[in-house]
């Protein structure tokens, strides 16, 4: 994917300059095999900001340095051109490859900590896959592991924090769409606590926490609410038990007046439960009585005798 943008930047380039005109001098040195002079150029041109123009000579000088002395400051340009361009996707590729290709070079660090970074400005917002998001800490994180004491440890740790934040959010939005859903399928007010327990097990220090913890209160009381009358007293105790963690964590919270009336109408809602199945039971056992009774009367009607007169 990431060949297919990288290659669309530099088509959209190369159209712009055949588009000018004549060929200019830069058109006459790009297609020229003067190799030096366009290194060179290339420079001057990553100097001057024109990054557009320096990415094309770059381009086609990375084959023909291959394995000179010069490839290694070539391929830092190359890298850092692309960079200067927006296209993070070709550059993180760029940076891993200079750090991976030339681990005692002087600007290692920098690149294996500039792949790191692309990462981390290509991870999306938070409503969407989070795939690069994992990446970008697994990158931030070997950048620390393999440079502890470098100033850039410190702004990766941040950068990690932030990432992590973004994760945080994306596990407490999924496990709030399930109570959200809850109306549709009674099941899904099972699945929001579940999925609220687990986000809080993969980040134990989740800024939502508070919050989470009354929602898993919340969705057990309306999964039981929902419930058959005869599953209802279980479900019921069990949002009564989330109610006492949650009180127990958060004596003085915001949301204790609310978690308070949740865990009241659990144990009304028991109650209720009581009395309908006792209710339910007495019915049953009316109506076994008179089926019972019925057959009774039956079995006396067909066994009668008939008595005749001597």
């Amino acid at each position: 994917m990431f060949k297919i943008k990288h290659l669309l930047i530099l088509s959209s380039i190369l159209i712009l300059l055949g588009t000018a005109g004549c060929k200019s001098r830069f058109e006459k040195l790009r297609l020229s095999n003067d190799v030096a002079k366009k290194y060179q150029e290339g420079i001057r041109l990553y100097n001057k900001k024109d990054y557009s123009k320096a990415l094309i000579l770059f381009e086609g000088l990375a084959q023909k340095y291959r394995g000179t002395a010069e490839a290694e400051d070539l391929n830092y340009y190359y890298a850092f051109t692309l960079y200067r361009l927006k296209d993070y996707t070709t550059a993180r590729y760029k940076f891993k490859e200079f750090a991976d290709t030339y681990p005692a070079s002087k600007n290692a660090e920098e690149c294996r900590y500039m792949g790191a970074y692309c990462y981390y400005l290509d991870s999306p917002k938070s409503s969407l896959d989070q795939e690069n998001t994992y990446k970008a800490i697994d990158a931030l994180q070997l950048f620390i592991n393999l440079y502890p004491k470098s100033d850039r440890a410190t702004q990766a740790a941040q950068y990690i924090a932030n990432l992590r934040g973004k994760l945080e959010s994306k596990a407490f939005d999924n496990a709030k769409l399930y109570y959200d859903l809850g109306g549709y399928d009674i099941t899904n007010y099972k699945s929001a606590v579940v999925a609220l327990k687990n986000a809080q097990i993969e980040f134990p220090d989740i800024k939502y926490a508070e919050e989470m913890n009354l929602l898993i209160v919340k969705s057990q009381y309306m999964y039981a609410k929902n419930s058959y009358a005869v599953r209802q007293e279980d479900r019921f105790n069990e949002a009564i038990g989330y109610y006492n963690e949650f009180i127990e964590a958060y004596p003085n919270s915001k949301y204790a007046k609310e978690a308070k009336q949740l865990k009241d109408d659990s144990e009304a809602g028991i109650v209720t439960a009581r009395r309908l199945i006792a209710e339910e039971a007495a019915l049953v056992a009316k109506y076994n009585a008179l089926q019972k009774k019925g057959e009774k009367q039956k079995d006396s009607t067909t066994n009668k005798v008939e008595i005749k007169n001597p």
